[in-house]
């Protein structure tokens, strides 16, 4: 017995030491783990910066703060809050253009100025580093109904509010990186504390807390769930863009003038076009990189045309110098410059008022995307003008293209009173690329595109009364303009009767003189006919013509019999 003994007290020993070592390992498995998450880690933060939590969710963004106060730069602030904020870096000025006025701040500056005297804050309103602009998350608050709240290494913004789903803490506990007893703790939580439900899984659920921390807790932990309607920010009303839109449809001509002697065909002109009422005269080109222009605008026309019954809306354009003088502007540093960009508006307005125009049409072409944001910011500036002196703003665009897209017909939906489409250039002189000026699908789709920026009563759709006639040979492509008034008798003149093409809904002619093709996609009645009835079932604001002297007698009873059904239709 006493030699049993001690083989029975090693084998307790054995079994004693092997569950502590196995109950250490259970333990270790099952236990909840207290080691706390690094936040700074957590939020990719160091001094001076903020996570941004946007909505529910963190963004790569981050916000800074300076002198005890939080900043975003001007991209994220674009991206997610309010882009109507314009930064003139050269001028280092800040503006924010509204449907009645600009206010200004000065980069560095504590408060802004505007019309009505502006105001003084206690922060500096926006400021320069490096290459980077930071607006005070204040100050966007005075123009854009959103909220934040700043924490110790982030900041929650709202930008959107509805119904959020909440739950009550049953039991104190840690709200945790990831879903696992193991994940690090980013803190506390106490019996009672409410939380929002992000999303409910098995044995755990995403919440975020009432300081705006996002992470897991045990599901189990948590007990209840209601829902709570958000209330929304509504501090701020922007100012209303009332428009000054004609009665009925507009049926616009250009009278494409170069010269101060082009106005002498205004009789002409009016007199081919049935049913026009406004012709817009090509008459101001930019000429230099300062803002100046080159007129051949004279106001006995404009009485003339008065006396004709028609609106004048005078074209102001960025190319027609170059072509005339072979001297290119650049547009870019025209509307980049504040300076430059303002005193083009006040003059563009000034000149209309005293010439008695209705209208500005703005026909900036060739623009690159760099360009983009300062020429939304001029025809922001230039709609405020405009409505005060009753001068209808009309914008001349490409059919909208992945391309082209920073032209902002969205924007120009808002603060213009029409937006054109200048529906052809679908193959364009020059181009090498025959093809049809305009093909049916190529005018439907665009003001498909359009419509979902635009509403439908300012647009107007541009048809062209032209054509381009293609000559193949090898593999090198030239071409010519044939007018609308002017393709029946070439085509009768060479013995080519084309035939309809149902795919463009145009004439087409393909035929062969030596070792050259020759291609025609015909804009003539017929083809206008149905580009027409396609405008008709959208509802538009209006038609255009480029231009005046092209067309024929039977096309402008087309349009006519076009505006003056759409006008009796509403």
């Amino acid at each position: 017995m006493k030699r049993i003994i001690p083989v029975i007290v090693a084998l307790l020993l054995i079994v004693i030491i092997g569950g502590a070592y196995f109950g250490g390992k259970l333990w270790d498995k099952y236990s909840h783990g207290k080691e706390l998450a690094d936040l700074d880690e957590y939020y990719k933060v160091s001094d001076g910066r903020l996570a941004i939590i946007l909505q529910d969710e963190m963004v790569e963004e981050q916000a800074v703060v300076t002198d005890d106060t939080v900043y975003f730069d001007l991209d994220t602030v674009h991206k997610y809050m309010n882009e109507g904020f314009y930064a003139d870096t050269a001028e280092q000025k800040l503006l924010y253009t509204t449907a009645v006025d600009t206010a200004v701040a000065l980069f560095g500056e504590k408060g802004y100025s505007d019309e009505n005297g502006g105001g003084q804050t206690d922060y500096t309103v926006c400021y320069m580093d490096g290459d980077t602009v930071y607006v005070a998350a204040e100050y966007i608050k005075l123009f854009t109904n959103y909220e934040y709240t700043r924490f110790d290494r982030h900041v929650q913004v709202y930008t959107e509010w509805g119904v959020k789903q909440t739950m009550t803490v049953a039991k104190d506990t840690q709200i945790r990186v990831l879903g696992g007893v193991k994940s690090p703790i980013l803190r506390e939580l106490e019996k009672g504390e409410t939380v929002e439900l992000l999303e409910k899984l098995d044995k755990w659920c995403e919440v975020k807390t009432s300081d705006s921390i996002i992470g897991y807790v045990e599901t189990k932990r948590l007990t209840g769930l209601d829902s709570e309607t958000e209330t929304p920010v509504t501090d701020y009303t922007p100012p209303e863009y009332t428009g000054k839109a004609m009665e009925g449809k507009v049926s616009l001509g250009w009278h494409a003038i170069g010269g101060q002697g082009g106005n002498a065909t205004l009789d002409a002109m009016v007199a081919e076009g049935q049913g026009m009422n406004v012709i817009a005269p090509t008459w101001f080109s930019l000429s230099d990189n300062t803002g100046g222009f080159v007129s051949y605008a004279d106001g006995e026309y404009v009485r003339r045309a008065h006396d004709y019954g028609l609106q004048v809306w005078g074209v102001w354009d960025n190319f027609n110098y170059a072509n005339s003088a072979g001297a290119a502007v650049s547009s870019y540093q025209v509307l980049s410059s504040t300076a430059v960009r303002q005193q083009l508006v006040q003059d563009i307005v000034s000149t209309s008022l005293a010439l008695g125009l209705d209208g500005v049409n703005i026909d900036f072409e060739g623009l690159t995307e760099d360009c983009g944001p300062h020429f939304v910011q001029f025809l922001r500036e230039l709609s405020v003008l405009c409505r005060r002196s009753g001068l209808i703003l009309s914008v001349d665009n490409y059919v909208p293209l992945s391309i082209n897209t920073f032209y902002r017909l969205d924007i120009q939906g808002e603060i213009a009173d029409y937006v054109i489409i200048m529906g052809y250039d679908e193959h364009w002189h020059g181009s090498g690329d025959p093809g049809s000026v305009a093909s049916i699908n190529y005018v439907s789709d665009g003001l498909e595109r359009t419509l979902e920026k635009v509403p439908a009563d300012k647009v107007i759709n541009a048809l062209p009364f032209y054509t381009i006639l293609w000559r193949t040979e090898g593999t090198v492509v030239t071409d010519e303009y044939i007018t609308l008034n002017n393709v029946d008798s070439y085509l009768q003149s060479i013995g080519i009767e084309p035939q309809w093409d149902e795919e463009t809904c145009q004439n087409y002619a393909e035929w062969q003189e030596g070792q050259s093709t020759y291609q025609i996609w015909v804009e003539d009645e017929e083809s206008i006919r149905v580009k027409l009835n396609v405008m008709e079932t959208y509802s538009l604001g209006g038609v255009a013509v480029w231009r005046l002297g092209y067309g024929n007698a039977a096309a402008w009873e087309l349009i006519a019999a076009y505006a003056d059904s759409q006008s009796d239709a509403e």
